[in-house]
């Protein structure tokens, strides 16, 4: 009787427990909507009548379930085209209670040439990737959990806080390092820096040589390059959620609206190399770039170079007996040894000549001369080829001689440093309309003020929000790539293209790292025009011949 009685009791126990269970289930139900829910998805099921029942249920429900949000991020240290340490970012998304891989993403790491010798490089490179990659998985995964990837603007204006606070502290810590003990304050303070340079100048004109003090530069900190692949990755991540190509989520960002039509930018490609790296004797002209005809697609744009280019190395060995002194430097294209700068353009010219190419009509130059990098501080002096050194002023005049030989050259890249206004003032007046300068900056905080156009870059801190910012300003931007890209990392070109700008500059064409990109924007270009949403340019705007310039530009 016992052995009954108990058994009736523990299932009585059963019972309530099952009846508690189905009305918290029920309560459960009907305050989320269940019912209703169900009802209409059946209602409509049978309106429907799908030959995937299944599959119809599945796409009705996924379209109800919660936005994704940002679960983590993740840091890792990867290596780019040449083999140097970079940060990469990984969004993680909870999506429909899942937690998902959505995207990744590098940019490069652009440290300061004249604050970091070829001996500390590395050191220097691995400590701003260390900190960017404990920046990536603890503060900033922490500030972004929760956030929706979809919403740009409001990442990046947390990304940027958190850059500007960490600014601040080591100013702070750099302020307190150099500040004087309290034992030395009652010492005579060091003379003031102009009274220092006025000395220096004033030594300098005794010896006819002027001394420049180095111009300055804006600090790249250690770990900067997170904001910059977080920022991306976001991007991209965002563009993955909605189902999008990238360069139609960039655009919807920056014209808070579908676009129906979209252009590809035109690419200036660099055919050669003369700058410091390459074997002979000029140091000035960086990269020599072919800006093509307006109408041109990106696939015969690259067809054109490669042909150009068979033909000046046929020309060199035909000239110089076989012995070519050629390498391939970080731009993608060749360095070949010069010793004059007209030499190179002679050289383009003659090719143009024999394929038939109008060189001024059918295609232009644009030369970098990154002249920043040409400065003897101790003589203030450009040394433009070894041994040979020309004066701010004398520079201008090589470069309008220069310009006046080949008319075909219309834009110059950094011609001077940044300090040298006068002499950027003197060049801009005497070429005018002909001939536009541009200045190449890797640091949203480098931007000339004014009516001022200039190669931008996406490295260290630059978000996807400051290049919108700065696309949407009345003039032209141009986008550019680094000398140590990610390989396999195309969203330069759909950024290029969302952001509606005219020109890429890519480099040459050679290294994955730069193909994957011009691949890319050949991609966009058949994608567009098989949807009939590409846009077609008959002439180029500015900064480029042929172009009208917006009211209240200057050529510059």
């Amino acid at each position: 009787m016992s052995h009954r009685g108990s058994s009736s009791s523990l299932r009585a126990e059963e019972e309530r427990d099952l009846e508690e269970l189905r009305g918290a289930a029920a309560e459960f139900y009907r305050q989320s909507g269940v019912p209703q829910e169900l009802e209409a998805a059946l209602d409509e099921l049978f309106r429907r009548q799908p030959r995937d029942l299944h599959g119809f249920l599945a796409d009705y429900f996924d379209k109800r379930s919660a936005p994704p949000r940002i679960s983590r991020l993740k840091g890792r240290e990867v290596y780019n085209a040449k083999g140097q340490l970079c940060i990469e970012a990984e969004v993680f998304c909870v999506v429909q209670n899942r937690e998902k891989s959505i995207s990744s993403a590098a940019v490069s790491c652009c440290l300061d040439p004249e604050r970091t010798s070829s001996d500390t490089e590395d050191e220097e490179r691995t400590e701003h990737v260390r900190t960017a990659a404990q920046w990536i998985n603890g503060p900033l995964s922490n500030m972004l959990k929760d956030r929706n990837p979809c919403d740009q603007s409001e990442v990046d204006k947390m990304l940027s806080h958190f850059f500007m606070t960490r600014c601040l502290e080591e100013m702070e810590v750099k302020k307190k390092v150099h500040s004087p003990r309290m034992d030395e304050a009652s010492s005579p303070l060091p003379p003031p820096t102009q009274d220092k340079d006025k000395k220096i100048r004033d030594k300098g004109k005794k010896n006819n040589v002027v001394e420049t003090p180095a111009e300055p530069l804006e600090p790249v900190l250690h770990g900067s390059s997170a904001i910059g692949s977080v920022s991306l990755a976001v991007a991209k991540a965002g563009a993955e959620l909605q189902q999008i190509p990238l360069y139609h989520h960039i655009a919807a960002l920056k014209s808070c609206q579908d676009q129906d039509r979209f252009h590809i930018p035109v690419s200036l490609v660099t055919l050669i190399c003369c700058g410091r790296t390459s074997p002979g004797k000029l140091n000035l002209l960086e990269e020599v770039i072919l800006v093509p005809k307006p109408g041109q697609g990106v696939k015969q744009i690259v067809t054109t170079t490669l042909k150009l280019q068979k033909e000046m190395m046929r020309i060199m060995m035909a000239t110089k007996a076989g012995a070519v002194q050629a390498i391939e430097c970080d731009r993608g294209a060749p360095a070949v040894s010069f010793e004059r700068p007209e030499q190179p353009l002679d050289l383009i010219t003659e090719a143009c000549s024999n394929l038939q190419l109008q060189l001024g009509t059918d295609a232009h130059l644009a030369l970098n001369c990154a002249a920043h990098k040409l400065l003897d501080h101790s003589k203030g002096k450009y040394e433009v080829a070894a041994g040979v050194l020309k004066s701010p002023d004398e520079l201008v005049d090589l470069y309008q001689t220069l310009l006046h030989k080949h008319p075909a050259v219309v834009t110059l890249i950094d011609p001077f440093r940044g300090e040298d206004k006068e002499q950027w003032q003197k060049l801009s007046n005497a070429v005018g309309n002909k001939c536009s300068l541009l200045s190449e900056v890797t640091n949203v905080s480098q931007l000339p003020a004014g009516g001022k156009r200039h190669i931008l870059k996406l490295v260290n801190e630059t978000t996807i929000s400051d290049l919108i910012r700065i696309a949407s300003h009345p003039g032209s931007v141009m986008l550019g790539v680094t000398e140590s890209e990610p390989c396999s990392d195309a969203s330069l070109s759909d950024l290029a293209v969302g952001l509606g700008l005219d020109y890429i500059k890519l480099g040459g064409l050679h290294g994955a790292e730069r193909m994957t990109k011009y691949n890319r924007l050949i991609s966009l270009e058949e994608e567009l025009a098989q949807r009939g949403i590409l846009a077609n340019k008959d002439k180029h705007s500015p900064p480029f011949p042929g172009a009208v310039l917006h009211r209240g530009d200057t050529p510059v």
